[in-house]
């Protein structure tokens, strides 16, 4: 890729325009680029002075940078709206894994432990390798991965259009938060109201050693989806706030 083009892509990412639209940009300007370079060469300058004409012709990389970032439709949307791309859909994102990560301990309740008045700590798997027991440490392992898989997916989004480290942090707080305050509750005599006798609530708990458990997992998940981010950080220029 020609240098004029790598510092236009950055450019534009940093001005906030929409990665796809920033590849299909260059793309159309590179073949634009080898058709003004065909014509350069065949009006007989050597290979040098034809690639230095056709950029030339091409433009300067303010002019090719305002035709886009000019243009309000071209802008991702989280530079339209960073609010939305970072406070509401990652809350929603993980209020719909943890509506997964309830109907699945349903399910679970209901085919491996259907007399239990809930399912946790019900009765002890014969086998650390039976179907029942890998059932339900799935349903761990991904009830407590959720939170860490959508502030990964907030740092991918942040790195391909360079956003700066402040509204991911805003979605990476409100992540730590729901995934330290998270709670499921489940029993027939218990909850006895609840969706299928299982209700979910965001609270911290009752007493001092609780409240401080959930701080330190709010600070794990924090350290743990902010770290892609950070590390990637140091490798490209981000300037855009």
């Amino acid at each position: 890729m020609e240098p004029l083009f790598r510092n236009l892509r950055e450019r534009l990412l940093r001005a906030g325009v929409a990665p796809r639209h920033v590849r299909r940009y260059l793309a159309e300007l590179e073949d634009h680029l080898g058709d003004l370079l065909a014509e350069e060469k065949q009006s007989g300058r050597s290979s040098a002075d034809a690639s230095a004409a056709a950029l030339a012709r091409l433009g300067a990389i303010d002019d090719l940078a305002s035709a886009m970032t000019a243009r309000r439709e071209f802008l991702s949307w989280s530079a339209r709206a960073p609010w939305l791309v970072f406070c509401c859909a990652p809350v929603c994102a993980l209020a719909g894994a943890y509506l997964v990560a309830c109907v699945y301990l349903w399910c679970g309740w209901h085919l491996f432990l259907p007399q239990a008045d809930t399912p946790f700590g019900a009765r002890v798997p014969a086998s650390m390798f039976s179907v029942e027991n890998l059932y339900f440490q799935a349903g761990r392992f991904y009830y407590f991965f959720a939170p860490v898989l959508i502030g990964w997916g907030v740092a991918l989004v942040a790195l391909r259009q360079r956003v700066k480290a402040a509204w991911p942090l805003v979605a990476w707080l409100l992540i730590a938060w729901m995934g330290a305050t998270a709670r499921i509750e489940a029993s027939r005599t218990m909850v006895p109201h609840g969706l299928g006798h299982i209700r979910m609530g965001f609270f911290f708990g009752p007493t001092h050693g609780f409240v401080l458990g959930q701080l330190l997992y709010a600070l794990a998940v924090l350290s743990l989806v902010s770290a892609p981010y950070l590390l990637s950080r140091w490798r490209l220029p981000l300037a855009r706030s």
